[in-house]
């Protein structure tokens, strides 16, 4: 099959179109023939090998043969169920998750596999698992957002942080997003009732207060978003971006999870889990029209190290797929 494939970290010079062998599942696992998949900013920290803190997973000096395929959400149909497989067919539309989903067939364990949103087509249900999972975590678990709620989305028009406001909204919040001035007209669309330019006006104390704020842009300090929550406020740190090649901003979450316990605020880093009963909850949010998946661009397999590239201009709302 073709596959993009890489072998040392780097830039999207390093990106190649190959022919691999097709991959077999397993007991549990189904065979997807991927339609599209998605990328984001976790494609570009896999390929860059940044942080550094990371390569304890991937590989210290190149990555190890399990991560040579980038990419991780996907959608597609079923090609091949393993054995131990029930509840699934061949030629089931899916979405879901893989160790390598810029390719023509993927291997996705049935514990990280959802019914693709009929409404939809493949790119952009491929660009809602990942991103879409840590928002419906960071807004549902972390945050526990509630109708009423007044929320700040921090690094609105990203990935993460498009469907934050979309699911805050649907959950009955008065959502605040924080996004650059060219994309507030895109990020009010998606249900944020005021947009905070970043570029131009700071967030002040006079923005305030809310009871929670949502920081996936991951670089301001712990202390100055606490001052604009609630006496029982929560903060739930999603990632981050800007905070060195050797941690990339993980300092901040272990920080605040460190300090919680003895402040009035609940300080919380996400996690996210990729699970199935969570990707039907989004599956289900698309259908009833609550949340939409935030496709910005498509771009051919052979243009990967394209996609890339324009990823890493900063001009991307929400997230870009890749069709195979």
């Amino acid at each position: 099959m073709r596959a993009i494939t890489q072998v040392d970290y780097g830039n999207s010079d390093r990106l190649r179109l190959d022919e691999v062998e097709r991959p077999v599942p397993g007991d549990a696992e189904v065979l997807v023939r991927v339609h599209a998949a998605g990328i984001d900013r976790g494609t570009w920290h896999l390929m860059t090998g940044k942080p550094y803190l990371s390569r304890l997973i991937f590989g210290l000096r190149r990555l190890r043969p399990r991560w040579s395929t980038p990419g991780r959400d996907l959608a597609g149909t079923i090609a091949e169920v393993g054995p131990d497989v029930q509840g699934w067919s061949v030629g089931d539309e899916v979405i879901g998750t893989a160790d390598g989903s810029l390719a023509e067939f993927a291997v996705v364990p049935v514990k990280r596999l959802a019914r693709k949103p009929a409404s939809v087509s493949f790119e952009e249900a491929a660009v809602l698992p990942v991103s879409g999972l840590t928002a419906l975590q960071a807004v549902r678990d972390a945050g526990r957002v509630t109708s009423g709620n007044r929320v700040l989305v921090i690094g609105a028009s990203g990935g993460v942080g498009s469907y934050a406001v979309q699911i805050a909204a649907a959950f009955g919040a008065d959502v605040v997003a924080v996004a650059s001035g060219r994309k507030a007209e895109w990020v009010r669309s998606l249900g944020a009732q005021q947009v905070i330019d970043y570029t131009r006006d700071d967030i002040g104390v006079s923005t305030g207060p809310f009871d929670v704020i949502i920081d996936i842009a991951g670089n301001r300090e712990v202390s100055d978003l606490r001052r604009l929550l609630t006496t029982r406020g929560t903060l739930v740190i999603v990632g981050g971006e800007g905070g060195g090649n050797l941690l990339g901003g993980i300092q901040r979450q272990l920080g605040a999870i460190l300090l919680s316990p003895f402040v009035k605020h609940r300080l919380v880093g996400i996690i996210a889990k990729e699970s199935a009963d969570d990707l039907a909850v989004l599956r289900s949010m698309v259908e009833a029209g609550t949340l939409r998946p935030t496709l910005d661009r498509t771009f051919a397999l052979s243009e990967a190290a394209k996609a890339m590239d324009y990823l890493t201009e900063g001009q991307v709302r929400g997230k870009l797929a890749v069709s195979i």
